[in-house]
């Protein structure tokens, strides 16, 4: 198999309690992880392919606002 570097972009929305809008922002950021590979081997050996590696390149929060 041959190996490439694919960019990919994605974006969530996370409810999160925190005292601010600042904070809440904040700590999203911090205490978010990385995706995961959720394939399966069997997906894996039919499709021929294994995702080496997951890099976290962009973890921004880019708005807030409180959910009444």
């Amino acid at each position: 198999m041959k190996t490439f570097e694919v960019v990919l972009t994605k974006s969530y929305i996370i409810k999160i309690k925190a005292e601010d809008k600042e904070k809440a922002k904040e700590y999203a950021e911090l205490f978010t992880g990385d995706i995961k590979d959720i394939s399966t081997e069997n997906y894996r050996k039919k499709l021929s392919f294994k995702i080496v590696n997951i890099d976290c390149r962009v973890n921004q929060a880019f708005g807030a606002k409180e959910i009444i």
